[in-house]
């Protein structure tokens, strides 16, 4: 696997605590159901009550959508412009010189969101905690309470990659492209559009596969499935290294479950369509398809 880094286990991450330069942070967000009447898909709801119950020791929260999105948009957790971003990790104390693991409870995808994030802007010593905090709490790991202590302001300075986040306008340019795969990352039901769905019009962007990021998940110990089942259930969907692998979900968020996972087999044209069905199914001129 690419950046054996990029992902700690529990074991590992417990022998790390207490390093000067260790930072870690829970990035746990929920999303509860919107009120009658809302335009919104969903009410986005920090994980803070959460992390201030029972948190790793030392660990630190971030709001993705309170402060590591852009506030100007009605879509839920857009990428925000690159000096926000670079104060916003700056003020947690992420910046040269910093191990930083990233866990989230109940689901990666929260953790996996913020390692993209930081990916694209270059910082590369970022980890995954794998299984995240239910793993961590099953196995009896120590936990403490209260309001996060956090750490000393840094200095983060991006160096940003290209092409990690795209927009509509390059999903509709890739639509007509052999050499492009869109991968969705929503459940079957939702793919097939047999289902109504809480983002818009019901279905998928035409000519996408479906690699559900649940799949990619043990149901039981949280974590990710072997490489080896991973690049399995990619392949047969005609996710091959030579295309170009743009993955999409709801929101921007549970996509990142795959593309952390390419990511680390190794596959180096990825893209993230940040707006992904949040914004697509929403556009009447966006073309939708349907089994």
């Amino acid at each position: 696997m690419r950046d054996p880094k990029a992902l700690i286990s529990t074991a590992q991450l417990a022998a790390e605590l207490g390093r000067a330069d260790l930072r870690v942070y829970d990035c746990t967000t929920h999303l509860a159901p919107p009120p009658p009447g809302s335009e919104d898909p969903y009410l986005v709801v920090p994980g803070r009550s959460g992390f201030e119950a029972a948190h790793i020791p030392g660990a630190a929260f971030l709001d993705l959508q309170g402060e590591f999105s852009d506030a100007g948009t009605r879509l839920r957790f857009m990428m925000p412009a690159q000096t926000d971003l670079e104060k916003a990790f700056a003020r947690h104390g992420i910046g040269e010189g910093t191990r930083v693991v990233l866990y989230s409870v109940g689901t990666m995808m929260w953790a996996t969101r913020f390692w993209w994030m930081l990916k694209s802007l270059g910082f590369d010593d970022a980890a995954v905690l794998d299984g995240g905090f239910d793993k961590w709490q099953a196995e009896g790991r120590p936990t403490e309470s209260g309001p996060a202590k956090g750490y000393a302001p840094a200095v983060f300075t991006a160096a940003p990659r290209p092409g990690f986040f795209v927009d509509k306008e390059a999903i509709r340019a890739a639509l007509a492209r052999r050499d492009v795969v869109l991968v969705n990352a929503l459940g079957p039901q939702f793919h097939s559009g047999l289902e109504p769905s809480r983002y818009g019009r019901p279905g998928r962007i035409p000519g996408s596969v479906n690699v559900p990021a649940a799949t990619l998940i043990s149901p039981a110990a949280k974590n990710f499935i072997a490489p080896s089942d991973a690049e399995a259930r990619f392949a047969a969907r005609g996710v091959t290294k030579e295309k170009r692998v743009v993955c999409y979900c709801g929101g921007g968020i549970s996509a990142t479950i795959d593309l952390f996972l390419l990511y680390r087999l190794g596959y180096d044209d990825l893209s993230l369509y940040d707006g992904s069905m949040g914004e697509w199914a929403k556009d009447p001129s966006l073309p939708i398809e349907t089994d």
